[in-house]
């Protein structure tokens, strides 16, 4: 007897299991779980993907769904593991409330780096795992060292084909595959959503604006995001756009839509607000946009890779200067979409829709900046960087890289070709060491 385990905390990384199962990227199975994750800060009060509408159109490709929140009660999914001497028990545990017996146990989860995924592979820990991948981080490296017992165990990485040609970098220090979702199958599964959506607007072809409420990442402040949507706004105008929808994040303040619609009075511009929970890919296809509008969102690449629609980012310069630590994993999204995507401010770029960057030259900025954010993890990456960075680095890519990163790693572009030789000595870096300290000194 074998048992399938799908781990998912949002509707479209259930949409991606689905389209996944629907074209027989896994095997049979004598059961499959569902295991709805709801990461939510208070998912008291926050809809998981079984609370979202079509969800129920989902629900028959597996035989159970189980809630992970109720389970490990009163923990936090994001926020709890096991400690390592109670793993044992916590797998008899789970076993007994999931009624697994002594099955085999299959696991395909989200984001094996961090909890829960990481602690259901610490928990079973002989079962063979499936990464899915239903973002573009999984084009960037793995956030955090994992234990090679876990990642030893990984035999894949399911994506979807976003960036076309772009191969994901994720889990790529295990040596493991990455597989493609097909995008028909999900365009598919994602058709099934559309027909359950209500009360959406009646608008058609308006420019779709998307939120992602990036000051609860601590990535930009309250007033920089709101900020970023009049943006949006008054970019979609200049355009010569009279009609705009307007997508906030599921979780952000509503304080958000009031200064947008302000905005749109004063441009003169018809915003709708959808209030509705729903995915983005269920307004591309119930208002076929005539243009959408994000920072880096993920939706941003489905609507020009899966739907055909035009795209354009804002923001993504300000968003590159802003995150922290350099090793943030946001880094490689927001890159892709900086360099690939036309900026909302260039009107002909965006009417033409005309890539920033082929595929690849993306793909060896990727590389180097994936090795500049880990290059402990991915210490092969070096020379194929240090070759990018030295024939590329300059006006316009040094906003992908900090110079004091470049420095620290010893890199082309942190410091002036000829003190290239200070990083790597020991005996200029002890008198440098030795003057800070000095100067600290004589501030006191």
């Amino acid at each position: 007897m074998t048992t399938q385990i799908f781990q998912a905390s949002t509707l479209y990384g259930v949409a991606t299991l689905a389209a996944a199962l629907d074209s027989g990227c896994f095997d049979p199975a004598d059961r499959r779980i569902l295991l709805v994750c709801n990461n939510a800060a208070t998912p008291e009060t926050t809809p998981g993907p079984d609370g979202m509408p079509g969800f129920e159109r989902l629900r028959d490709r597996f035989d159970d769904v189980i809630s992970y929140n109720e389970t490990i009660f009163p923990f936090h999914p994001g926020g709890w593991a096991p400690r390592v001497d109670d793993m044992p028990l916590w797998e008899r545990f789970l076993r007994h409330e999931w009624r697994l017996g002594t099955e085999d146990v299959e696991l395909a989860v989200e984001s094996i780096q961090v909890n829960p995924a990481l602690a259901l592979g610490q928990i079973f820990n002989g079962a063979p795992v499936t990464v899915y991948a239903d973002g573009l981080m999984s084009y960037g490296p793995t956030r955090n060292k994992i234990d090679p017992l876990v990642g030893t165990r990984v035999e894949r990485v399911l994506h979807l084909d976003l960036v076309p040609g772009l191969a994901p970098l994720l889990l790529t220090e295990f040596g493991v595959p990455g597989e493609l979702v097909p995008a028909s199958a999900f365009t598919k599964v994602l058709a099934e959503l559309a027909t359950v959506a209500e009360e959406l607007p009646a608008t058609e072809e308006p420019a779709l604006l998307l939120g992602q409420y990036l000051s609860a990442l601590d990535i930009l402040t309250a007033e920089q995001e709101e900020e970023l949507h009049v943006r949006m706004l008054k970019g979609v105008a200049e355009l010569g756009h009279t009609e705009a929808v307007f997508k906030p994040h599921p979780t952000a303040p509503a304080r958000f839509t009031r200064s947008l619609e302000q905005e749109a009075e004063r441009l003169g511009v018809a915003l709708t607000v959808v209030d509705t929970p729903v995915l983005a890919e269920v307004l591309y296809q119930r208002l076929r946009p005539a243009l959408v509008v994000g920072c880096f969102s993920t939706a941003l690449l489905t609507a020009s890779a899966l739907y055909g629609l035009p795209v354009a980012r804002v923001g993504t310069e300000l968003l590159l200067e802003r995150l922290a630590p350099y090793e943030n994993s946001n880094r490689v999204p927001v890159t892709v979409v900086d360099a690939l995507l036309p900026d909302l401010a260039d009107g002909a770029a965006v009417a033409a829709r005309r890539p920033g960057m082929d595929v690849e030259r993306l793909g060896a900025l990727v590389r180097a900046v994936g090795f500049a954010m880990q290059p402990k993890i991915l210490p092969g990456l070096r020379a194929e960087a240090e070759a990018w960075l030295a024939a590329n680095f300059g006006p316009q890519t040094s906003r992908y890289f900090k110079r004091r990163r470049l420095t620290s790693l010893a890199l082309p572009g942190g410091i002036p070709a000829q003190l290239a030789f200070i990083p790597r000595n020991a005996t200029v870096r002890r008198v440098a060491k030795k003057a800070r300290g000095l100067r600290r000194t004589a501030r006191r």
